[in-house]
């Protein structure tokens, strides 16, 4: 059933094609818009017939000119037009009612390949799994990149299109850097240049195990072994980048990242390993729950060789290498999130054992005993839904209308902040009251046999496909449209000597994207179905043992989850159909 329904999106995308690559622009025009008439011209008076004086005829009106004046404003985006919406709905229909009637999936483990051994990409894995140099001198690289944009922030302009602080990191690392999820899972995480900062300079070693530790190395409190302080600085780096606007700002963006480079040099120093990266860090946590979906994963060549190793070299270590940094061993370990793909199991383990494997797309997610629930995580998953759909929000031309009502009605005078905050946790609210009620009534219907709190934590990995198919086809057009050149970012990293981007600038660098628009439409669109076909796979999967009655599972009690899911890609959908503002 599910090639007949990907069959049909295909039949369907060729079917609106014709029209789509008719479609050309769609509201890019400044905000607000300002336009001049032509001023009418004088009256002149003409002879008629009968010998009486008529005033001239008046051309009709010249039609509005836009005018792009020098000063700065803001560009919209277009928004997805119908020809995408319309049969993204259709195909996403037909997986609903499949959804709804077909048989429940057999459980099974799902296959993998070991890339080491694939062709054409084997021998680049096996040279990666082997020596510590290509990985170090990425990390070198990642960390000189870092460099420049603190110095670019604390010392360059303050026209953010132009200054490497802002224009890298938010128009490109941030978007590119989930975006390698899907094809990485965590590697962003190996070459982290603040953690290898900290690694540095806490322990005086490129890549050599410093024994003993150089700090405290204490064990973590228990109270702080969770992913709750992740949480928090997750939501106040958001609050921070759309409230105070620190995208824009590139003071702000440097002293941001001394502030994590400093956080993970304060953990290493208190803290065995590497707790910064495991409880804290609101940039791993959040690759590490998306990495759930990823189809890359490191894993045993053999499993039968890590169930009789008695050394674990993968977990302690050898005389070079470092341990594993968030407690792993890799025999034992299933789920992607808390791996940070440093590649240390790889080189310790004597056996050569350990290697990337290829897997089926969100295939952690749906297994129970790969992705195990966890109530901590569970709020990050909705959190991370919250937020990515209230970052959307914060784009749209209508935003700053709504904020600034809301603080009429509370009476807030100066800068809304408190109207923002109060918005942006309605947001993150709404999703986990939607979500809990969903979760209610599928609890009602399976008659209570399942505690509300399991289904409450299981079921909330169905939110990882839907953030993150979101995320992307959000930033598609940051990507497309606003990226900046990348020769003068790293020619000129302080933006000496130039002005800010006039409107009329800013016009033609939304006009003139990488992509083609019928391109950025297409993958949009095929993104949302995505998500929504991973989510659903997700609750029929999950679905198994926890929604079950006398006479087995029964597709009418998925009803209330599937409605979830379509209610988020709905709003996903009609956010995306916005025009969007430009970044800066």
């Amino acid at each position: 059933m599910k090639h007949i329904i990907f069959a049909a999106m295909l039949l369907l995308a060729q079917g609106w094609s014709g029209s789509a690559l008719a479609h050309t622009e769609h509201g890019l025009a400044p905000v607000p818009a300002k336009t001049q008439k032509a001023a009418p011209a004088p009256a002149a008076p003409v002879q008629v017939d009968d010998g009486a004086v008529a005033p001239e005829p008046v051309p009709a009106a010249a039609a509005e000119e836009e005018v792009y004046p020098d000063e700065p404003m803001e560009m919209l985006h277009p928004g997805l037009p119908e020809e995408w919406r319309i049969p993204a709905g259709i195909v996403m229909f037909a997986i609903t009612l499949w959804a709804l009637f077909a048989r429940f999936p057999a459980e099974s483990s799902p296959k993998s390949i070991n890339l080491a051994a694939a062709p054409l990409v084997g021998g680049i894995v096996r040279f990666l799994n082997r020596s510590p140099y290509p990985l170090l001198s990425m990390k070198v690289v990642s960390v000189g990149v870092f460099l420049m944009v603190v110095v670019a922030g604390l010392f360059g302009t303050t026209f953010a299109e132009h200054n490497l602080a802002t224009a890298l990191v938010w128009n490109l690392w941030w978007p590119l850097v989930v975006v390698s999820v899907l094809f990485l899972g965590t590697a962003w995480c190996a070459i982290c240049p603040w953690n290898t900062l900290a690694n540095w300079l806490v322990r005086w070693r490129l890549w050599r195990r410093r024994d003993p530790h150089p700090g405290r190395n204490r064990k973590v409190p228990r109270y702080l072994q969770n992913v709750w302080p992740a949480l928090f600085m997750f939501m106040g780096l958001t609050w921070l980048e759309t409230g105070i606007g620190v995208t824009g700002w590139p003071l702000a963006t440097a002293l941001m990242a001394i502030i994590m480079l400093v956080l993970s040099v304060i953990f290493m120093l208190l803290y065995e390993r590497k707790a910064f990266c495991r409880y804290a860090c609101p940039v791993g946590r959040t690759l590490g729950y998306y990495s759930r979906l990823a189809p890359v994963s490191v894993r045993p060549v053999e499993q039968s060789t890590c169930d009789t190793c008695k050394t674990l070299e993968c977990y302690n270590g050898s005389k070079d290498i470092e341990p594993c940094p968030t407690h792993l061993v890799v025999g034992r370990f299933s789920q992607n999130t808390n791996c940070l793909s440093c590649g240390s199991c790889m080189l310790s383990c004597p056996k050569q054992n350990v290697t990337w494997r290829l897997r089926p797309l969100g295939s952690e997610a749906k297994d129970q005993s790969q992705a195990r629930p966890q109530w901590d995580g569970a709020w990050f998953m909705l959190a991370l839904l919250g937020i990515t759909i209230f970052h959307g929000l914060t784009m749209m031309e209508f935003w700053g209308e709504w904020v600034g009502m809301l603080a009429g009605l509370i009476g807030e005078t100066g800068k809304p902040l408190i109207s923002f905050t109060v918005a942006m946790l309605g947001v993150c609210g709404a999703v986990v009251v939607a979500y809990a009620a969903a979760i209610g009534l599928a609890w009602l219907g399976n008659g209570r046999r399942t505690p509300f709190k399991t289904l409450f934590v299981s079921f909330a990995f169905v939110t990882l496909p839907l953030a993150f198919v979101y995320h992307l086809a959000h930033n598609l057009d940051h990507l497309s449209r606003e990226s900046a050149n990348l020769v003068q970012l790293f020619t000129n990293p302080l933006g000496t000597g130039l002005a800010a981007l006039s409107a009329s600038a800013k016009h033609d660098m939304m006009m003139d994207p990488i992509l083609p628009e019928f391109a950025v439409f297409t993958l949009q669109a095929g993104l949302m179905v995505l998500g929504f076909w991973l989510a659903v796979q997700i609750v029929r999967h999950r679905a198994r043992g926890q929604l079950d009655a006398a006479s087995g599972v029964r597709s009418w009690r998925l009803l209330p989850l599937v409605a979830f899911i379509a209610a988020i890609t709905s709003t996903a959908m009609w956010l995306m159909a916005q025009g969007m503002v430009m970044r800066f």
